[in-house]
């Protein structure tokens, strides 16, 4: 199968689209993919790097406070558009797939405009402006959240989110890999591969809390702010570091995970059944993360705090009503497997092969 994908931005797009590739890889060893994403953001260090084709082209998002900058915004989209349809007749692929960013926009309609098989995939419960602007371009709309299905017109399937079954293939991380003690609980804190300065800053006056507590706490704080926190004193439960690679490993150890609610983290969360407590960012469209995360909270799966509301000892006294009641934690991870969607990579290849046949 001849695979043209396209995500980008942030990871919540880039890694459903690499789980949907090896998904592919694995069915169909012999698959040949191109990846399109930006010239300037994740996708172009991050791919380039697993030995997948990429091409980059340069867009931007529309910039809604700032008028006068969409001038370059469009003329870049029109000029995109261009490029994409002389890379999709040049590669010539079976099907033309998007995982959301406002990358995909001139991709997917590109391919539409010259006759291609398109899907798309939908990671938030509320849809992004790419994907409602490209569900009218595509043959397929694939969905992480049933509530989100009533937004789309079309051929709309309920898939799950592939990094769901990524996760769950993955191999748990030895803990004294990581300095950890196999004989104490760990509790689990992470922002996101950048981290969130706000966030960090009121982690560094609460950490002195966990002096004392039976379990341990792993405080992935981002590469942006570790330099200046790693040098602050903390007791000995407490490890810091900037990153984690492959996280999915970890969280399979992990007792409570304290995180964002990106789509991509909620679906391995649910997949691995790890009780969490949720700190959606308040800086994404149309508040996503808010309410990716109530799709747990209201299937009492999750904790929710807003990030205007960490003061003193909030976090803490929530990780401590989690970790120390056996009863709650079995609930909620009963919870989380009533959530889950089995096989999501699977589902979306299925709907791939209907779309392309026997090529």
């Amino acid at each position: 199968m001849r695979v043209i994908i396209s995500a980008g931005g942030t990871g919540g797009h880039i890694y459903p689209a690499l789980a949907i590739i090896n998904k592919i890889k694995d069915m169909e060893p012999n698959s040949e993919f191109l990846y399109i994403g930006t010239h300037n953001r994740m996708e172009c260090d991050i791919v380039p790097k697993l030995g997948i084709n990429f091409k980059s082209i340069e867009i931007y998002g529309f910039n809604r406070k700032k008028l006068y900058k969409n001038f370059k915004t469009i003329k870049c989209l029109i000029n995109s558009i261009k490029k994409c349809k002389k890379i999709i007749k040049e590669f010539n692929p079976d099907v033309v797939i998007g995982v959301g960013g406002y990358v995909t926009s001139p991709v997917i309609y590109s391919a539409k405009k010259l006759g291609y098989k398109t899907l798309i995939h939908e990671q938030n419960s509320i849809p992004g402006k790419s994907n409602l602007f490209l569900s009218k371009y595509s043959d397929v709309i694939a969905v992480s959240f049933k509530s989100t299905m009533k937004d789309f017109k079309g051929n709309v399937v309920f898939t799950g989110n592939p990094c769901s079954e990524d996760a769950v293939k993955k191999r748990a991380i030895s803990k004294k890999e990581l300095n950890l003690s196999d004989n104490k609980k760990l509790v689990l804190i992470v922002m996101g591969s950048l981290g969130s300065s706000k966030v960090n800053e009121f982690l560094v006056n609460t950490l002195n809390l966990f002096k004392n507590k039976n379990y341990e706490v792993l405080f992935v704080t981002g590469k942006n702010d570790y330099e200046k926190i790693k040098n602050n004193k903390y007791s000995s439960n407490v490890l810091i570091v900037p990153y984690i690679n492959e996280l999915t490993r970890v969280m399979k150890k992990v007792d409570v995970i304290v995180s964002r609610a990106g789509a991509s983290t909620l679906s391995e969360i649910i997949a691995l059944q790890v009780p969490s407590i949720l700190i959606p960012s308040p800086y994404v469209t149309n508040n996503h993360q808010y309410k990716n995360a109530l799709d747990l909270v209201n299937n009492n799966a999750a904790v929710l705090i807003e990030e205007k509301d960490l003061k003193d000892d909030i976090l803490v006294k929530n990780i401590d009503l989690i970790i120390n009641d056996e009863n709650k934690i079995k609930d909620m991870k009963n919870n989380l497997k009533n959530m889950n969607v089995e096989n999501s990579a699977s589902k979306i290849y299925s709907e791939i092969k209907k779309l392309v046949g026997d090529k």
